[in-house]
């Protein structure tokens, strides 16, 4: 079975780690998978690399502006070159531009749901809702996206959740190493991974982590990421006086800070799934998180310390409680990786897959 999964790339996130997981996993289950990139330039180049080193077949479309019938034309003249069983969406362009390829060249598609994302609520939940009117089956990548997308006015007799899954920490070494960075020996480093973006509310772990600084001076905090707020998140470590104990190392990868962390924060508004907590579980690590949309399901009181959104004070107070107690972090660590290994396997990730692909072309 060839199978074409449709998606925008400019860069590595969430969305394309997964994909770099689960295609070369379906390949060794005998199916052809590969990718059709919507490419918007940024760093989409790490992703055809991390491709090519998996050997999963890959191409690609320019993208440029976000509603364009010219994109619409190149991405049907591709999906037919490919001539694929079964078209696979991910993510609001190629749900848009896969959905019209697949209902003219009548291809079945299955679309993968991402995110809780606010705007599938607003006026676009209509539009959406006429675009996935053929869809074969919708996979949700936690049973909270699957009530988000119920909620948005998608069927739920063809909604599925699948987990994401990783069995292993990332292979390739971090470009800048936290010792490189200034992290010293004993220093109790506190480590947060995602985009410096609204939804992951960096400015509420700030706040927190000042209350674990204020007492632990020998604590320090690095949040691995880039976006757009990072002048704004080093104003206010400035304005809280912890800038001498914050290192934003940017785009790296995070094996090496996995490896050397003492503690993982997430403080995300909302989270689709976050696959940085299964890294930080498969490190090891005890994890503190805000209890928001996936993030329960699987970050348990056995593994972290899971706490409301927004609150810094509630934060804050779960880290001091994981930098203070060493016997702590290594219990609910050690539980963390029981479960990521037990519960979030690529392999079930695949099977589960293989399954919605299969009643979907039938």
């Amino acid at each position: 079975m060839k199978v074409v999964h449709l998606v925008k790339v400019e860069g590595v996130g969430g969305a394309e780690q997964h994909l770099l997981t689960l295609l070369p996993e379906l390949r060794r289950r005998g199916v052809d998978a590969r990718i059709l990139s919507l490419d918007a330039g940024g760093d989409a180049q790490r992703f055809y690399d991390g491709l090519d080193e998996r050997a999963v077949p890959w191409s690609r479309v320019h993208c440029g502006s976000d509603v364009s019938p010219r994109l619409a034309g190149a991405v049907t003249r591709a999906v037919r070159r490919e001539r694929p069983a079964l078209l696979h969406t991910h993510m609001v362009h190629g749900d848009v531009y896969g959905s019209l390829a697949a209902t003219l060249l009548r291809l079945p598609f299955v679309s993968s749901r991402h995110n809780d994302d606010r705007y599938l609520l607003g006026p676009f939940r209509h539009v959406d809702r006429l675009l996935m009117r053929g869809v074969a089956r919708l996979i949700a990548i936690s049973d909270a996206v699957a009530s988000f997308v119920i909620r948005a006015g998608l069927p739920a007799s063809r909604v599925t959740t699948i987990h994401y899954g990783l069995d292993d920490l990332p292979a390739a070494p971090s470009e800048l190493t936290p010792a490189d960075a200034g992290i010293e020996e004993g220093q109790t480093l506190v480590l947060a991974i995602g985009r410096l973006i609204e939804q992951k509310d960096h400015a509420t772990l700030l706040r927190a982590f000042a209350q674990v600084y204020a007492k632990h001076p020998d604590t320090r905090l690095a949040i691995l990421g880039w976006g757009p707020l990072e002048s704004e998140t080093r104003a206010l470590a400035q304005e809280l006086g912890v800038e001498a104990a914050l290192t934003l190392p940017g785009r790296v990868e995070p094996r090496d800070w996995l490896l050397r962390a003492d503690v993982f924060a997430h403080s995300s508004a909302w989270e689709g799934f976050g696959l940085v907590l299964l890294e930080a579980m498969l490190a090891g690590l005890p994890v503190a998180a805000t209890a928001v949309s996936a993030v329960p399901e699987i970050v348990t009181e056995e593994t972290g310390i899971l706490v409301p959104p927004g609150d810094p004070d509630r934060l804050g107070e779960a880290l001091r409680t994981l930098v203070a107690d060493a016997g702590l972090r290594e219990r609910l660590g050690a539980a963390g990786r029981a479960r990521a290994h037990a519960e979030f396997s690529v392999g079930r990730m695949a099977e589960r897959t293989l399954a919605v692909y299969e009643r979907a072309v039938a």
